[in-house]
């Protein structure tokens, strides 16, 4: 017998609970994406920018698996699958950008789909130890990979990212493509969650025994949700490895899982709302504290546990609690 999940909270199941109707902030996601083209004079600025988009799609991917109750640790060896794939693709094969993320996705969509068959079977901590071992090995392919992978010393020189023969070598150019995936992205979660599919990843993640006697499928519902998540994982390497021009195992370390998790943690894990909000405030403080990385772990667990303790629903609990705390008067 494997220890079955608690229950989360039902403000937190529900995906129209904390973040308001989705009519309501998609237009204000708009004017937020725009903002960077107005900082386009600041290099800098423009490339948080591109990072923070990378994340939302990445971290979007967690959300979908966290959604069934599974936590996954190896999300950051999907990403690698999408990056190094797209990677070989584009500079071996020379195939076009869009063929190579592409390639990228399916590779990570495939192995997701092997990997599911085992592991998930398997619940609480005995998933969450498999999943990190798995992305530990992952790391440790990569570093054995020869020329293939570059080893410890990954591949550089990689082309830019082109649509439509249009070479996006700039920030900003490259900007666009990634406010775009990650908007697709968002659109893409919303409407998955007002379908019977997507209640149906939440049913399973609230209790998964009542989903059962209910008729829905756990494996499946959560297969759907590994398949997913671990595809738009794939999607964020591959646009990530374009931009940097650079990959090496360690960019898919254990520490971008953790940062996805923390991520999602920060934000909510249960609205739409919640990795939009992590990645727009965790994504800038590496790069803020970049010259003091110790302070950075510090920073990183002090505001994991303040938001554990206080606002466990993350920071779009607040609308939540503002709200009620207005209905009360």
């Amino acid at each position: 017998m494997h220890p079955t999940p608690a229950p989360r909270p039902a403000a937190q199941a529900s995906p129209a609970a904390p973040g308001g109707p989705w009519k309501a902030w998609i237009p204000t996601l708009l004017a937020l994406f725009a903002v960077p083209l107005l900082l386009a004079g600041n290099p800098f600025y423009v490339h948080l920018a591109v990072l923070i988009c990378i994340n939302i799609v990445f971290v979007n991917g967690l959300s979908v698996i966290s959604r069934t109750g599974q936590l996954s640790f190896c999300h950051a060896a999907f990403m690698g699958m999408g990056a190094f794939t797209a990677v070989v693709c584009s500079t071996r094969l020379h195939t076009p950008f869009p063929v190579s993320v592409l390639a990228g996705v399916g590779v990570s969509v495939l192995v997701a789909w092997l990997l599911g068959a085992v592991i998930l079977r398997l619940q609480g901590v005995y998933f969450v130890l498999v999943t990190f071992c798995f992305g530990e090995l992952f790391r440790l392919v990569l570093l054995e990979g020869g020329s293939l992978t570059g080893g410890a010393n990954g591949i550089a020189n990689i082309p830019p990212a082109s649509v439509f023969g249009i070479a996006l070598d700039s920030k900003l150019s490259f900007y666009g493509l990634a406010a775009a995936s990650a908007f697709a992205s968002i659109v893409l979660l919303i409407a998955l969650f007002k379908t019977p599919r997507g209640h149906e990843l939440d049913a399973v993640g609230d209790n998964p025994d009542l989903a059962e006697a209910s008729g829905i499928g756990i494996q499946g519902t959560q297969m759907f949700a590994f398949l997913l998540g671990s595809g738009l994982a794939g999607f964020a390497g591959a646009l990530l490895a374009h931009y940097l021009g650079f990959v090496s195992p360690e960019s898919f370390s254990q520490h971008v899982s953790v940062a996805a998790i923390i991520m999602l943690v920060i934000g909510g894990r249960g609205s739409v709302l919640g990795p939009i909000l992590g990645a727009l405030i965790m994504t800038p403080l590496p790069e803020l504290f970049r010259s003091a990385i110790e302070t950075q772990n510090i920073l990183y667990g002090i505001t994991l546990i303040l938001v554990l303790k206080f606002l466990p629903m993350g920071l779009v609990g607040i609308g939540a609690r503002l709200r009620r705390q207005k209905g009360a008067r």
